[in-house]
């Protein structure tokens, strides 16, 4: 970087920062309601929640609650939902079908959104772990292996079927190859031309992700297993670039990448790289920590919730699917 201004005390830099009017005419990163993607959690029944306990303060809803919080969500500014079900485990099985079940949870969830707040925007989760016997996002062989192409053409079904249930947006959180052409292909031969795909497209094989596993029911199933055979190594941002250049050229509209506070250097080299529509994840692991420090008085919930949120606007993210989408509306409402 080359220094383009005088010595001090010329130059002082704390000039600007004395007031906050000046502070304010030099604000390079603004945090607005349009940022955020509220990440909610559906259950069977009627007028039921669950609390999540390592989530303090995130509840499982049924889709007659769901319904409430999009509504208050929408007189928020909130743009964006995504659903993730909590799947029983009587229709749990090894390929994971009830995905692509017209009727099930999370379809008639999107109906249900989509019928009393037609405005608010719609992402349904793209993979089968909520849906499998083992907790793994693709369908397995004898060894455990997830098989890529088989379980690209479940995924297709999937996506198929949230589409036609009114989704606006296919998120594909799996980590197969292939699986964005194959959805995009699909969606455009069935008439869902507007069907936006945000492709979850560096998601790293990470310890951060535990209480979501929690939330969904997904954690029981996995055991000790773990993704590393498809998700990404966290040591790598290279190979984030190839994975993202893959999703665009194959038909995504928007890309994430997966955790969000954690790997913030990988936003900021996909946005310089790409210039695309750029999200991130603060995840589940994110929002526990957080949450842990706020309980025990050692930060300062508020300020830090809302600094937070700014460091991916910061880093290049276009937008943001947090925990405290609800918390941070409300808060620049003010």
């Amino acid at each position: 970087m080359s220094v383009s201004r005088a010595p001090w005390p010329a130059t002082r830099m704390r000039r600007m920062r004395r007031d906050d009017f000046s502070r304010r005419l030099m604000r390079e990163h603004t945090l607005t309601v349009d940022d955020l993607i509220y990440p909610v959690f559906v259950l069977e029944g009627s007028n039921q929640t669950e609390a999540v306990p390592s989530m303090p303060g995130v509840e499982r809803m049924s889709i007659d609650l769901l319904v409430k919080e999009a509504e208050e969500l929408a007189k928020l500014g909130v743009p964006a939902m995504a659903l993730f079900p909590v799947t029983p485990s009587d229709v749990k099985t090894l390929d994971g079908r009830e995905a692509w079940n017209p009727d099930g949870l999370a379809q008639r969830a999107v109906r249900a959104i989509k019928a009393a707040v037609p405005e608010m925007g719609v992402i349904t989760d793209g993979a089968l772990d909520p849906f499998t016997t083992h907790g793994q996002d693709g369908i397995i062989d004898d060894n455990g292996y997830v098989l890529n192409d088989v379980t690209v053409d479940a995924l297709v079904k999937q996506a198929l079927s949230q589409a036609e249930a009114g989704a606006d947006v296919i998120a594909p959180s799996d980590m197969m190859d292939g699986r964005i052409g194959a959805i995009r292909e699909a969606l455009e031969q069935h008439g869902h031309i507007h069907t936006r795909i945000m492709a979850y497209s560096a998601k790293y094989a990470s310890a951060y992700y535990g209480p979501f596993r929690d939330a969904v029911g997904s954690a029981g199933n996995l055991g000790k297993a773990d993704k590393t055979t498809y998700q990404m190594d966290p040591a790598n941002s290279d190979e984030a670039l190839h994975e993202i250049a893959l999703d665009l050229a194959e038909g995504a509209d928007m890309v994430m990448v997966k955790p969000g506070m954690p790997y913030l250097d990988v936003v900021r080299r996909v946005k310089d790289e790409f210039k695309v529509p750029v999200y991130a994840y603060q995840v589940s692991g994110e929002y526990a920590m957080h949450m842990a420090a706020f309980q025990n008085g050692w930060l300062d919930q508020d300020k830090v919730m809302m600094e937070s949120l700014l460091a991916f606007k910061r880093a290049g993210a276009d937008g943001i699917l947090t925990y405290f989408a609800k918390a941070a509306a409300l808060k620049l409402k003010g």
